[in-house]
């Protein structure tokens, strides 16, 4: 056990300062005051403290050299703060799930970060039987390739939704179309199709390479074991500078404008970022297994 004191944390576009109690690389407890308590101690008036980010990328290189993985890794999320992975595989046909998920898995293994698993269908493959299958293996989040609306209107959505219960996998929409009015026209029938028929979603594109929301987080079940700083969630979190300029912002400002601040990154209770060094150690990442989306009402 051991206190970390004078914590800033950034929540709400606030800094609350309070102290950590730290157990076997957990949060056990928040408390204002410590003044009693007899452990070891680490001071971080001196810094912002924010939970380390969940970043969506697709663009992993799969089938290179460990060499090419580590630069990958290293310069795309260890050094901007990122202590878990959020990726997808993409299918053709519904029997290509499991073997897909398993390549990935196995493209991950030396990954020194965590990393989850989602599955890009288009519209087609929205089926009894591929929901079916999701859920089987816990499948946190279905991608759908969006390019006509004609293709929702043609999906029993009563018995989808009926498959999908109750672990309920959020159906996420990508767009690939570049024109902006119609990709706003895809999003908005999509939405209104998932708020009619009642169906687990997220309703906008999500940015890849930029931090996931907590809304996002929780819909796809890593709130709040990831991305968050409370009791019982385990010790993932940034390390920013603290300066007069940087007070009133919020954690997806500091990713963006103040990445200069960023001293440390630490993941489970380790140290993986100091400074420009990266500590870099294949494998010590997991595959994380959601339990249950969209756990919390946000």
């Amino acid at each position: 056990m051991y206190i970390i004191e004078n914590a800033n944390i950034l929540r709400d576009k606030r800094l609350h300062t309070c102290s950590l109690f730290i157990c076997n690389e957990k949060i056990s407890m928040i408390r204002k005051s410590t003044a009693h308590d007899q452990y070891m101690r680490m001071n971080l008036e001196s810094y912002i403290l924010t939970p380390s980010y969940v970043l969506l990328s697709t663009a992993f290189p799969m089938k290179s050299t460990f060499q090419v993985l580590k630069t990958f890794l290293s310069e795309k999320f260890l050094l901007k703060g990122c202590t878990t992975i959020f990726t997808y595989v993409e299918l053709s046909y519904e029997n290509e799930l499991e073997n897909k998920i398993n390549e990935m898995k196995t493209a991950l293994i030396s990954s020194p970060i965590d990393f989850i698993i989602g599955v890009k269908i288009p519209p087609r493959l929205i089926t009894l039987s591929l929901i079916r299958n999701c859920k089987k293996l816990k499948i946190p989040a279905i991608f759908v390739e969006l390019k006509d609306n004609d293709e929702l209107e043609e999906i029993p959505w009563g018995w989808i939704r009926e498959a999908m219960f109750p672990f309920n996998s959020p159906l996420i929409p990508l767009i690939s179309s570049p024109q902006k009015k119609e990709a706003r026209m895809l999003l908005s029938k999509w939405k209104d199709i998932m708020v009619k028929e009642k169906i687990t979603a997220i309703y906008d594109v999500i940015a890849e390479n930029q931090p996931l929301s907590l809304a996002v987080l929780n819909k796809i079940g890593l709130y709040p074991h990831k991305g968050s700083l409370m009791t019982g969630t385990e010790l993932s979190y940034n390390l920013y500078l603290k300066e007069s300029e940087i007070l009133k912002v919020d954690a997806e400002s500091l990713f963006h404008y103040h990445s200069n601040r960023l001293v440390a990154t630490v993941h489970k209770g380790k140290v993986i970022r100091a400074g420009e060094k990266v500590l870099y150690s294949p494998g010590s990442g997991e595959y994380v297994k959601v339990r249950t989306p969209s756990y919390f009402s946000l």
